[in-house]
């Protein structure tokens, strides 16, 4: 029997959902392709059938990847996915022809791709084939968990995450002895090492590189592969060749982005960097400093669409001054015992964002979106405005 009304609705939710959580698996490993998910369920029985992640490197898709799990199973059912599936012909055939090769009968999808070559032709092509579609089920979910492929469409930029790391004074800890400072919890670092596996490309400034000398990689049990690339923004002077991360450059890449000037003004520096498997990549410039916008535009040449800035407060302010900022996540050390005293919803807390963000991260207009316990510290997630 096929579900009706309001129980065909509330099924579609909870199979989005798990395609949502499908999609999550994928983030840091499909670029330059968005991370989609694909459920195929059994409206009748309530059953899935099959889930599909695309796969690292951005190739096969979510859909023919469920699509070849289910097998025949597939055929009369409905599929749901995050993204509308693509009509193009790329290095695979276009995933619409896959759907309607399953026979599947039925298409749930997210939101629609922006991608021009895409961009509600994937819908067209299933309804012109008698397929039923419909749209925008977990819409804004969707278009946050995409937002890396839709504003590299759109605006030729990544998604843009910045993480903070404050004491329980709200400052910034200093290096100590030119070795980083610690001020929240293991687990929290383990909440940021999780961002870095989701990114796919981390950046900070020559500062932050001068002073705690970071390895940046992932280093959580499992996911050292994950680690994604390192990205140097200089500004007048090029990185010390003896840096940790330059070390390591032949086992997990290093971009450092700077102005042409600042390349010949140190050849030899240069020289030194290319020689210890760095990238040097050449950007536009405004008064000798790196300007962000170029910065982005050369990053999604190269096909991030993630991008994680850990840094520090001139590198976050940069970034909040051009308005180049989708999210941010905030560890507070030592908040948690707080936060539980004061426990709430998201809209109980919409108006209790730190006071100290607000000159660490001026011009933006920040909305609460999550404030959890992370170890004895406090988490909490930040959006600047909501997705166009």
């Amino acid at each position: 029997m096929t579900l009706q009304g309001s129980e065909r609705d509330d099924f579609d939710l909870q199979m989005m959902a798990l395609a949502l959580r499908a999609a999550r698996l994928g983030l840091g490993t499909t670029a330059p392709n968005p991370s989609v998910g694909a459920v195929i369920a059994n409206e009748a029985t309530g059953e899935v059938i099959s889930t599909g992640t695309t796969a690292p490197g951005g190739r096969p898709h979510a859909e023919p990847l469920a699509i070849e799990a289910a097998g025949e199973a597939a055929r009369g059912k409905t599929i749901y996915v995050t993204l509308e599936p693509c009509s193009h012909v790329g290095r695979t055939r276009p995933c619409v022809e896959a759907v309607l090769k399953a026979g599947l009968s039925r298409v749930v999808i997210a939101q629609e791709d922006p991608d021009p070559r895409v961009s509600g032709r994937g819908v067209r092509m299933l309804r012109e084939a008698g397929v039923i579609v419909r749209k925008s089920v977990l819409h804004d979910e969707a278009r946050w968990l995409t937002r890396g492929h839709i504003v590299r469409v759109t605006e030729r930029r990544p998604f843009i995450q910045l993480k903070l790391a404050l004491s329980n004074e709200d400052t910034v800890p200093l290096a100590v002895d030119g070795k980083p400072n610690f001020a929240t919890s293991e687990t929290s670092r383990a909440h940021g090492h999780m961002l870095r596996a989701r990114a796919d490309a981390i950046l900070i400034g020559a500062g932050t590189l001068r002073d705690d000398d970071p390895d940046l990689r992932c280093r959580l049990p499992g996911l050292e592969g994950r680690s994604p690339v390192r990205v140097v923004l200089a500004g007048s002077s090029l990185p010390d060749p003896a840096r940790k991360l330059v070390r390591t450059a032949t086992e997990t890449p290093v971009w450092i982005m700077t102005t042409a000037s600042t390349i010949i003004q140190d050849q030899a520096r240069a020289d030194a960097l290319t020689k210890a498997g760095c990238r040097l990549m050449v950007i536009g410039g405004v008064g000798g400093e790196p300007w962000l916008p170029s910065l982005c535009e050369a990053l999604v040449a190269e096909g991030i669409t993630r991008l994680l800035v850990e840094g520090g407060p001139t590198l976050w302010r940069s970034f909040a001054k051009s308005g180049l900022v989708d999210e941010v996540v905030v560890f507070r050390a030592g908040r948690a015992a707080m936060l539980q005293e004061t426990a709430g919803t998201v809209d109980d807390i919409n108006q209790e964002i730190p006071e100290a963000l607000r000159s660490l991260l001026p011009g933006l207009t920040l909305q609460m979106w999550d404030r959890r316990v992370s170890g004895p510290d406090e988490m909490i997630t930040l959006r600047h405005d909501k997705p166009a």
